[in-house]
């Protein structure tokens, strides 16, 4: 009898340089390989940035730092976040995430998400914002369809 392998290659990393390094800010990593039945990021801040409010409604996410500080806020509390740290985001958790001085540098894990049923044109507010962080100084675009950074004008990397 012989055992099934693996349905596609693994994907490795090398360690990611800490976001005060004056690297990308943003999504810096994607699984990407379409035979996944995970979706994982790598998210870097710079030192005092942030990603507002924001949840998924369908599914829960694995929280993981690797590098930096900074803190995770839910409607209930307020975690500081440092290396190791680990945080379950249950489906439907309201969450904000800032980074602290040096800046913060955290993976997420999740299910992988069914292809939408409508265009995200139609479909209302985006479940993850990070396509509205400006990759220069982390400010979070107000409008849904901003092009550039209002504070410093780079180009949004939607």
């Amino acid at each position: 009898m012989s055992t099934p392998g693996p349905a596609a290659s693994p994907v490795f990393l090398a360690p990611p340089h800490p976001a005060a390094a004056g690297g990308p800010t943003g999504v810096v990593w994607a699984l990407r390989d379409g035979a996944r039945d995970l979706d994982a990021n790598l998210v870097r801040l710079g030192p005092g940035a942030g990603i507002g409010d924001h949840t998924d409604t369908a599914l829960g996410v694995l929280l993981v730092v690797v590098s930096g500080t900074g803190e995770l806020r839910t409607p209930d509390a307020a975690q500081v976040l440092a290396p190791g740290s680990v945080a379950w985001l249950p489906a439907g958790t309201v969450r904000s995430v800032r980074a602290g001085a040096e800046g913060l540098a955290y993976a997420t894990a999740h299910r992988r998400r069914p292809p939408p049923a409508v265009r995200a044109a139609d479909a209302g507010e985006p479940v993850c914002l990070l396509d509205r962080v400006c990759t220069e100084c982390g400010r979070l675009a107000a409008e849904r369809d901003a092009r550039h950074c209002t504070r410093c004008g780079t180009r949004l990397p939607h």
